[in-house]
């Protein structure tokens, strides 16, 4: 009888890095979310369309490419603060909407600061416990996910006392906490180009 050979075969991953264009999305949007709340322009249009744009779809988008990758974390983290930038823009312009505010039905009440509170507390939650997964990655992840965390729990503070100041607090925190991602993202996108790391993560 003749032996069988067995060949292996490896595969390499010559897809693209999701990860920039999640990092990205979240940072410039949080960081222009948070120019309004440290009080340098007021709320307007422009964050609506960051939020659902680039905040939302580049996120959601790097969530199927990290999918496709077998990356848990990054899946999750991309889609769920992709749906938050979603839920945000929906939470502030579903009362605004006609079909909902017809003669003979009582208006769809925006959400009050009780409602807003918990929906920013239980982010921050979520947020803490994916930090307790960064330990294990880069530390730039590490400073995105912790002042993360801060900054939601800022904003519940804020909503629950009506404080202007916590809110501009939470503001620059959030500037920090945006431009930490960005610089991550920027950061991969530079390192990937040069192949070696110009910037440290």
């Amino acid at each position: 009888m003749t032996e069988k050979k067995e060949n292996k075969i490896s595969i390499k991953d010559m897809t693209a890095n999701p990860a920039p264009l999640g990092l990205l999305g979240f940072g410039i949007t949080t960081v222009l979310l948070n120019i309004h709340n440290a009080g340098f322009f007021p709320f307007n249009s422009m964050i609506l369309a960051m939020g659902f744009a680039y905040g939302g779809i580049a996120q959601l988008l790097a969530c199927v490419m990290e999918y496709k990758k077998g990356n848990t974390f990054a899946t999750v983290a991309f889609g769920s603060y992709g749906l938050f930038w979603w839920s945000l823009v929906i939470l502030l312009i579903l009362p605004q909407i006609n079909i909902f505010n017809t003669s003979g039905t009582s208006p769809l009440k925006a959400a009050d600061p009780t409602s807003l509170a918990a929906y920013l507390f239980m982010w921050g939650v979520f947020t803490l416990v994916m930090f307790i997964a960064t330990l294990k990655l880069k530390r730039g992840l590490q400073v995105v996910f912790i002042s993360l965390a801060i900054l939601f729990f800022l904003l519940t503070a804020g909503e629950l006392t009506g404080s202007q100041l916590i809110i501009t607090i939470a503001g620059y925190e959030g500037i920090f906490t945006g431009a930490s991602a960005m610089y991550v993202g920027l950061a991969e996108v530079i390192n990937e180009t040069y192949e070696r790391d110009v910037l440290p993560t």
